[in-house]
């Protein structure tokens, strides 16, 4: 390709508006929001690897169909055959990667005309400034992402509006300094209106007015500001707006070119500007893209929440109590008993009451390991304030001293789910008065002090058939009453499983619920299909058996596949061949694992005499069908070996 060729093949991708992409000047048609949803998550992304399972989150939110692989492979591959070999997609794992390369991206170019804007803002180069940020600012069409799906809009569009109107505030600091204040009313009367809790704009209507001799109407202004920001946010107007204010009140505000501008700068060093920001920086710039944004990383919640009304009450009133010696409240829970779902459903049910931030971190690695402390700090550190990663503390008690000043006096909720044990959650604890803490794990934390302890159990039988019925409709469960009895027996109140089944009848409509029973009780689903849609049973039993101790894997195959009731330790070291202090010991190492659990005696005639109460321990029917579909189905009429009804023990 020559050099002449090269402008009339140049790929321009666009966000800032609709998604649109052009070749050689040539706008090609992406008719279908989904496909304009993968290039546009592509796009905010590039270089950097997109998961598929982040596509399908995008794409569905947390219902996806059963086929959305082949779905998402399909959108892939139209991109790439409509947008021709100028599309450069990278496979890679279970994810796509997108190589930009010489191409034209706006939100690219808004950046970096943004960042040079505001450093020439930084350097007294007013002039400049004001060109540079007119320049990124007119790339916006419209609305940003305006024709995707509201999934990637409610994930993206907030950090992008950030960044627009960052670039606002710097572009109205330069057109002040420039003495242009008559010009610059219309426009911040209008966004004012429009953000009325953003303290810069107000600061640049207060400046404007005062410099048009309109001294009352700053003074106004300031005060609708302190008044909206009592109400709605309960704070008082940040140290720069009440500085202002003072100024008009003393008629000492400078004149144009004079004035300190009242703008979101980058970090320093020293006290000066750091004027290297353009070039020491990739794509992206210096600036944290956090700045400005009050960190909302709680993710969405689960759709048709039921039950748990008690509980619901119950932990909110710990959270939202202003009680200096209350620091939060930990979940335990068996796998399945939506303790994650319950967490994430509070976090957004309190998040009026912590305005200033919800933070979350799920605490278990891909592999099911558990995440180091300093790593999870660096996350929030970078979310709280505008650091980059040279700028983080290396140790880990530096990052802990850090993160308490960062939240020593702001009201902020912390959300730490899939915890391991106390010491991977102390570092993580916010000692200001205002933050609270909510964590879920298998295992009760009653160590942590403040911190109160609270089981999650199963739902009872109305719970479990309201979760069903707000996936599914009740008229499908009516027709089956006995199946749906059964259905909801095998599902044991567990929500994660409750709503697989509903997910996988949802999924296939013509399919009778007696034949979904069917298959469950006797091990008849195909292990793949345990990971279908997002609630993954296999990957949630499978982390959890990888944690055992090695000797215990065998122990629980064992039980899960003998016996189906309430046995005792005498029982299980039958089992097991061995003694039964032993089996005993394997038994209580199981229960706090959260994989096998306490139960009550079964029910029977009344022996002779009373005797010392006995421990009885059950197998969860949820475990019991994930470890059994690991071997062969049996027939249901005809169930041998370790399928058989075991006898009651006793």
């Amino acid at each position: 390709m020559t050099r002449g060729q090269e402008p009339a093949d140049k790929m321009e991708f666009s966000i800032l508006g609709a998604t649109e992409v052009r070749s050689g000047g040539t706008r090609i048609p992406l008719t279908a929001a989904k496909q304009r949803t993968v290039l546009a998550a592509l796009l905010i992304s590039p270089g950097r690897f997109v998961s598929d399972a982040w596509l399908g989150d995008l794409l569905w939110g947390t219902t996806p169909p059963a086929t959305k692989s082949a779905q998402l492979y399909t959108y892939v591959s139209r991109l790439r055959s409509s947008c021709g070999p100028g599309l450069c997609l990278v496979r890679r794992h279970r994810g796509y990667s997108l190589v930009l390369g010489d191409a034209w991206f706006d939100w690219e170019v808004f950046q970096q005309l943004a960042e040079k804007g505001r450093v020439d803002v930084a350097t007294n180069r007013y002039a400049e400034a004001a060109n540079c940020l007119e320049r990124a600012l007119a790339l916006w069409k419209g609305p940003a992402l305006a024709d995707v799906t509201e999934f990637l809009t409610r994930s993206e569009l907030p950090l992008l509006e950030e960044a627009r109107l960052r670039a606002v505030d710097n572009r109205a600091a330069a057109v002040l300094a420039l003495g242009r204040h008559d010009s610059a009313l219309p426009e911040l009367a209008r966004l004012v209106a429009e953000h009325p809790t953003r303290e810069s704009l107000r600061g640049h209507l207060m400046t404007a007015l005062y410099r048009c001799d309109r001294q009352m109407d700053a003074l106004r202004v300031y005060e609708q500001g302190r008044r909206i920001l009592k109400e709605e946010l309960g704070v008082d107007p940040g140290a720069s707006l009440r500085r202002l204010h003072r100024a008009v009140l003393d008629e000492s505000l400078p004149g144009p070119a004079a004035a300190e501008p009242l703008i979101l700068t980058a970090p320093t060093a020293g006290g000066v500007p750091r004027t290297d920001a353009v070039t020491a920086t990739g794509r992206y710039g210096a600036l944290s893209p956090w700045i400005g944004l009050a960190p909302a990383m709680l993710p969405m919640g689960p759709p048709g929440f039921v039950g748990r009304r008690a509980e619901l009450a119950d932990i909110l009133a710990r959270l939202c109590e202003r009680d200096d010696g209350r620091r939060g409240v930990s979940l335990s829970g068996a796998i399945g008993t939506g303790k994650s779902a319950l967490a994430v459903h509070v976090g957004h049910a309190c998040r009026d009451e912590f305005r200033q931030g919800q933070l979350y971190i799920d605490l278990r690695d891909e592999g099911g390991g558990a995440k180091d402390p300093l790593d999870v700090l660096g996350c929030f550190l970078r979310a709280l304030m505008p650091l980059r990663g040279e700028d983080l503390p290396a140790t880990l008690d530096e990052r802990v001293q850090l993160y308490r000043s960062a939240l020593s006096r702001r009201r902020v909720l912390v959300v730490l789910d899939n915890a391991v044990d106390d010491r991977q959650i102390r570092p993580l604890l916010a000692s200001g008065p205002g933050c609270r803490v909510l964590i879920t794990g298998r295992r009760p934390l009653a160590s942590l002090e403040g911190v109160s302890a609270m089981r999650v159990g199963r739902l009872d039988d109305a719970g479990a058939r309201e979760l069903l019925e707000s996936t599914m409709g009740a008229d499908r469960l009516d027709a089956e009453p006995e199946s749906t009895r059964a259905l909801l027996d095998l599902c044991d109140g567990l929500p994660l499983a409750l709503r697989f089944s509903a997910a996988r009848l949802v999924a296939r409509s013509q399919c009778p619920v007696s034949r979904l029973v069917d298959r469950l009780a006797w091990g008849g689903m195909r292990e793949e299909e345990w990971g279908e849609g997002t609630h993954d049973l296999r990957n949630a039993l499978r982390a959890a058996v990888m944690r055992l101790d090695a000797p215990l894997r065998p122990v629980l195959r064992i039980l899960a596949r003998t016996e189906q009731g309430a046995f005792t330790p005498a029982d299980a070291a039958r089992r097991l061949n061995r003694s039964e202090s032993r089996a005993r010991g394997a038994l209580d190492m199981l229960v706090e694992s959260g994989l096998l659990e306490s139960a009550a005696p079964p029910a029977g005639p009344p022996s002779g005499r009373p005797g010392p109460a006995r421990p009885y321990y059950r197998c969860t029917p949820l475990v019991r069908l994930l470890i059994l579909t690991r071997g062969p189905a049996a027939p249901p009429s005809a169930p041998e070996g370790p399928r058989t009804v075991s006898r009651p023990p006793g």
